[in-house]
């Protein structure tokens, strides 16, 4: 009898223990179903190292965000980033403008949101170079045929009286432009930074021209998003842009604090980026019609584009505008 009793209340020990541990497991579930419902969008913004991109840096260093994390994404071309940009594998990137009009005109769904910075690209030569005339005949390079860094060097020409094609332009990777100056390679180039201060804070090379003096307002890099983000995560896009201005802002303040956060994305000497920053600007980021429609017209001019998406169709200023 006593044996029956110790097992009967053996197995109502058990039943006991079993439904208090269905109970937690099911109590554990249900927090960790949550926390999982609960987790921010991660925002994927490509990028290249270049003293261009610098809001993306100083707003992935502030890390305020609430309702999204945000990560940056390294490509080592702007082929490699605009493939992923085209597929979907980012949400948007700092790019060259021309590229991702490019892409749009081929019927990739982006929306330029932001400029990426303003001026900050000058026209560098070797030494034995004193006008523009000197460049006859010789070899220049450029980052890419459609870079608005093609049309500065074309407008360059042009104002001095020489054709595009009574020179040598040469496609060259930005980061490769100043020893090929140095070596004597090419005469000069055109370049995002910091790869033109690269050359002149060495005195291997020297400015000829500012962009601003060539072309007045030019647009060269912008931030772009990918269409249906910007539709279906309109308040995410917007509170992305709303730190993007606000860090564009800061980082016009070119102090040292923002030369630490800019060198953690890339490996810059420091009288290099201090000459960088001299010449480009991060304030004023909105993308303005009257900018953009020069920046088409120079493309068909040059034959690079024949139907260059119009401002109402690739620009987006209403992030921008809602931005206090």
């Amino acid at each position: 009898m006593k044996k029956i009793v110790k097992s009967g209340m053996l197995m109502l020990l058990v039943g006991v223990l079993l439904i208090s541990l269905a109970a937690c497991g099911s109590g554990g579930s249900k927090s960790t179903s949550g926390d999982q419902s609960n987790e921010k969008r991660t925002v994927k913004i490509g990028y290249l190292p270049i003293t261009h991109a610098v809001p993306l840096y100083i707003e992935n260093e502030q890390k305020k965000y609430q309702n999204f994390n945000l990560e940056l994404i390294k490509f080592g071309s702007w082929p490699e980033l605009v493939d992923a940009l085209n597929t979907g594998r980012i949400d948007g990137a700092s790019m060259l403008v021309t590229l991702a009009m490019k892409a749009k005109e081929q019927g990739i769904d982006l929306k330029a949101v932001a400029l990426g910075h303003r001026d900050g690209n000058v026209l560098v030569t070797a030494h034995n170079i004193n006008s523009v005339q000197d460049l006859k005949g010789k070899n220049f390079a450029i980052p890419h045929k459609f870079s608005t860094h093609n049309i500065l060097l074309y407008q360059m020409l042009k104002q001095n009286g020489l054709r595009y094609e009574d020179i040598n332009p040469i496609e060259l990777p930005p980061a490769e432009m100043p020893a090929a100056l140095s070596e004597g390679r090419i005469e000069g180039y055109v370049v995002a930074e910091p790869f033109g201060a690269a050359s002149v804070a060495i005195n291997k090379g020297k400015v000829l021209f500012q962009d601003n003096q060539v072309w007045k307002n030019s647009i060269d890099c912008a931030l772009v998003l990918r269409g249906e983000f910007i539709e279906k995560e309109n308040e995410i896009a917007q509170e992305f842009v709303n730190y993007y201005v606000k860090a564009g802002n800061l980082a016009e303040k070119k102090d040292e604090s923002i030369q630490k956060m800019s060198s953690n994305y890339m490996k810059v000497q420091e009288n290099v980026m201090e000459l960088s920053f001299k010449w480009i600007k991060y304030d004023n980021l909105k993308i303005q019609e009257e900018d953009y429609k020069e920046l088409t017209t120079n493309l068909i001019e040059m034959g690079l584009q024949e139907n260059p998406p119009s401002f109402a169709d690739f620009v987006d200023n209403s992030l921008i505008d809602k931005v206090k």
